[in-house]
């Protein structure tokens, strides 16, 4: 039976998961800085009192909480289901590929980077990562659904509100120029959604993560204008909207025997869709100062796009969506949107078509599939034939440009080896 990493209920399909004591390998030696990076997909792993010790007295005991089992296991408990926290969906860095699993673990189990902030900017430095931009962690689902989706609205309202509280105040601003801060949206009232994106860019918020296609989440679907107010808000306050592959609920499958290798594989395909989708439910024509990410979703695929958006738009007459007088959907794209990747070096030799101002880096730590702790060398492989300043545009420039961050100090820059190329 093939097992589904992205299922919550995996001890139904038929494997007993038991933790056993963990093994950490050797921290890595510093490397050469080749480039300093912006990585603008991680993770975080959340402290066991972020809602408890941010809520007030009226919702302590309604909030998500941590409680040990019998074993001290910590498990969330959250609207009476017990989610524990898994190696593989929440920090596998600094583990064995043969201990990677997904029994529930403790805190100590993960490298000390996945959840403690100071540990995590000690990683960064490893890795030449000078700033990052954190997703939360499996448990809430990278769109937060997790908490916009308990039975009680006020509580789960309060819950979003914690967690931007934590990630603003405590992540980002025990380090804030390490760290590109990100919110969770509140996904059942649109407009609710507004007033959050307005008062927390106020706040010092740059960017929100949203789902690539909210249907799949049964909420209301891209081509209602349902989420207007929401889009409104988000161009006006220049917030970036970033898509994660698996927001919506789902990642390609192809059969139900498919195993979860064959869905990190075809990780890309949703992103193919997503940004179609969005393009032809006209948001942003509705809202084209709109500036929209699509995260872990791979690069190579964007000329493939590029090709089909051009066929269709040669049909406009004939089109339901499109009108002769509308702008020509590759020029949409082109305007609006932004890519990220891991590993992408046929994307790299598509520059001229994709656009080099439109592609950004990313380490994914901690999970998997992170280049942590080599993604120097990873990037210096693929990017080496490049001219320095399309290197620098990838690996930081681009980013810092998009959510207005500042970029690496200048003497670290000037440091690293791309400069003496």
């Amino acid at each position: 039976m093939a097992l589904d990493i992205h299922n919550p209920d995996v001890e139904s399909q038929g494997r007993e998961l038991v933790r056993s004591e963990p093994t950490f390998l050797p921290d890595p030696q510093p490397g050469e800085l080749w480039c300093p990076l912006i990585s603008v997909d991680d993770h975080v792993l959340e402290p066991a009192d972020i809602f408890t010790s941010r809520t007030s007295s009226r919702y302590r005991d309604l909030v998500p909480s941590v409680v040990p089992d019998q074993d001290g296991i910590p498990y969330w408990h959250i609207d009476g289901d017990r989610v524990p926290m898994r190696l593989t969906m929440c920090g596998a860095v600094g583990r064995p590929i043969e201990e990677w699993s997904l029994a529930p673990q403790k805190y100590e189990d993960f490298r000390p980077g996945v959840w403690d902030v100071h540990s995590r900017i000690k990683d960064m430095d490893l890795n030449g990562v000078y700033a990052s931009l954190n997703f939360p962690s499996f448990i809430w689902g990278f769109a937060g659904k997790r908490l916009s989706g308990m039975r009680d609205r006020e509580v789960g309202l309060a819950s979003v509100r914690a967690y931007n509280d934590w990630m603003l105040e405590e992540w980002c601003g025990a380090y804030p120029d390490r760290f590109i801060s990100c919110q969770l949206p509140w996904l059942l009232d649109p407009e609710v959604a507004a007033s959050e994106v307005r008062n927390n860019r106020e706040r010092g918020f740059q960017s929100v993560t949203f789902s690539e296609n909210p249907e799949g989440l049964g909420l209301p679907s891209l081509y209602s204008e349902y989420w207007d107010p929401f889009f409104r808000a988000c161009e006006e306050t220049e917030t970036v909207i970033n898509l994660h592959v698996g927001s919506s609920g789902s990642i390609c499958q192809p059969s139900v025997a498919s195993p979860a290798d064959v869905t990190v594989a075809l990780f890309p395909l949703n992103s193919v869709q997503a940004v179609v989708d969005w393009i032809f439910s006209r948001i942003p024509l509705r809202f084209p100062r709109l500036k929209i990410v699509l995260s872990e979703s791979g690069v190579s695929w964007v000329p493939m796009i590029i090709e089909r958006l051009t066929r269709s738009y040669r049909q406009a007459a004939s089109s339901k969506t499109w009108s002769p007088s509308d702008p020509n959907p590759v020029d949409i794209l082109r305007r609006n949107f932004w890519f990220t990747s891991i590993e992408d070096p046929a994307a790299i030799r598509m520059l001229d078509i994709i656009g080099a101002d439109r592609v950004m880096v990313e380490t994914d730590y901690p999970h998997a599939d992170s280049s942590w702790p080599e993604s120097q060398d990873l990037f210096r492989r693929d990017m080496k034939s490049l001219p320095r300043d399309t290197v620098e545009k990838l690996c930081f420039r681009n980013a810092s440009a998009l959510y207005q961050h500042p970029l690496p100090p200048r003497a670290l820059i000037d440091s690293s080896s791309i400069a003496h190329s």
